[in-house]
Parts: C-alpha cells; structure tokens; sequence
C-alpha cells in the first residue's frame, strides 16, 4: 500500500469524516472553552506524566465501569462522570490516547451508547502529538462542572450480548476478531509467558474473519489509514460487505470499538456492533461453538 494516510483528513474518502481531527486542529483550538480534550490510555499513568494542555483524563477501568456489575456505567452516574468532567450541552468532545487510540476509540463507543453528540477522534493520538514536537504537561485543568444532559443507555445499535452473537452466528453472519492471528487461533494459549487473562479456551467465534485491529492504522504516522486502503483490508481481503450486519469483537472489547470505529463512521457500514464481552465471555460459556 502507498503511504496515503498522511493526506488531509477530508482528502481520505472517508463516509464520516468529520469524526476526526487532526492534531493541527486541535493545536488551533486548545482555547475553546467549547472543545472538550479527553485522553484515555491503556497505561493510566500516562496522562500524570504529560498531557495535552487542557485535557481532562478518562480511565476506562475506574470511570466507565459499574463498580460492581460486569457492565457500563447506568444512566444517572454517566451523566454524573461527564458534568465532572466539565462537559455541556453542545460542547465537541475530542478523544485521543496511547497505542494509536485504541482506548479512545473505546472511550468514544462508551459515549454513544448514551446517545452523546459531537464526539470527535484525534487522529494519530498521543504519539502523533508528542512525534510532532507539540506542548505537553503535567498540570491538571481545574474543571468547572458541566450540565450536560444525556439520555438512557441504548445498547441495541452498537453493542451485542452473547445472545446476539449466538444468533449471529447461527445466520453465518459476518464477524471480525480483531486480536492477534496467535489468539486467533488459539495458539497463544499455549505460550509460557502467556497470561489467559480470564478465558478458559483458546480460538475464535466460528466464522469470524481475523483483521488485527492496528491494521488500520499507518505504523510510521499513526494516522487511520485512507478508505481505499481500508476497503482492501476488509473488503478484498476478508470480503465483508457495508449492507450486512457486522459483529467486531476482541478479548474485552476495547480493540474492536477501534475496528467498530473505522467500519462504523471511516467506511460507513450501517450496521456494525460491538460485542465488549468478547472472548473473556466466550471462551469461557458453556458449550459455546469454538474453532481453531
């Protein structure tokens, strides 16, 4: 593939490409008090060592969770996490974090399943940023708490349970393991040095197509690859079509909301969800369909 990635972001043929900005963008707007920042990381630590000025930090263990319950914050105390985080009605709400944004691509699709407007993706994230010489730093923003209103969780639209994917697969609908091809096949499992990280058997979800989330994603800009390149990924390669239901799902369901990202608004599939249960859930339930 050509390096394409690095073309303006409305030059990239995406469906929706007003889901992402560009870090020059936000460079441009770190004053507006309407631009909200979030940075959401798999290391949490990272954002104490050094944030974009202004940014307010998401952790998706402590913050997005029920605390007791394997499922997502409930409507009053999601409502209660965003005006904290100072965020109003109308504001625009841009995410961005480590490992190519994989966790704010996360933190995003945690945001819409309670209907939240004007969400945004910083394209190339924080190693774009840092690569690019731009200001970091250690003070955390004093937040004046925001009145947002949101409405009830709506799971239906993106996100699937295990009885939806039960189903999914009994129709031969389309899914795509967005893991590695060693958990894929199961054969991580099997690795010394392999911690199972809750699933009890290895493989996959029977007919699930494996596109490794990152593959979307310029290795040297950290960009979100340009559409046409996307479709030889998943189009050609894998044969995954915009008109059908698609399922993406991972270990707990963080990698796929990437790959949920870039089919959903990059490519504009219509029906794509996310099963966050994934394979910590499927690998261990009882006579569930496994391959290898």
């Amino acid at each position: 593939m050509t390096d394409t990635s690095a073309q303006p972001i409305e030059k990239r043929g995406y469906a929706h490409p007003e889901k992402l900005v560009s870090t020059e963008w936000v460079a441009q707007h770190l004053q507006d008090p309407t631009v909200k920042l979030l940075e959401s990381n798999e290391d949490v630590l990272l954002y104490d060592m050094g944030h974009i000025p202004g940014a307010r930090k998401i952790d998706w263990v402590n913050d997005l969770n029920d605390p007791v319950t394997r499922d997502y914050l409930d409507r009053d105390h999601f409502q209660e996490l965003i005006r904290r985080l100072g965020i109003n009605d109308g504001d625009t709400i841009v995410f961005y974090g480590d490992k190519n944004n994989w966790w704010a691509t996360y933190a995003l699709w945690v945001f819409e399943l309670f209907g939240v407007p004007n969400l945004r993706i910083m394209d190339g994230g924080r190693a774009l940023w840092e690569a690019e010489g731009r200001p970091m730093t250690e003070e955390v923003p004093a937040i004046e708490p925001g009145g947002i209103q949101v409405g009830e969780r709506d799971d239906a639209a993106i996100r699937a349970f295990r009885e939806d994917v039960l189903a999914h697969v009994e129709r031969s609908g389309r899914l795509v393991d967005v893991r590695s091809p060693q958990e894929f096949s199961g054969e991580r499992m099997h690795m010394p040095d392999y911690p199972n990280e809750g699933a009890l058997r290895g493989g996959h979800i029977p007919g699930a197509r494996n596109v490794p989330w990152a593959r979307a994603v310029d290795p040297d800009t950290h960009l979100f690859r340009p559409a046409d390149e996307l479709r030889a990924i998943y189009e050609k390669e894998q044969g995954l079509d915009g008109g059908e239901d698609v399922i993406t799902y991972c270990r707990i369901g963080e990698r796929s909301s990437h790959t949920w990202f870039a089919l959903r608004y990059l490519l504009g599939y219509e029906s794509v969800r996310n099963y966050d249960g994934s394979w910590t859930e499927w690998g261990n339930l009882v006579r569930a369909p496994i391959e290898r």
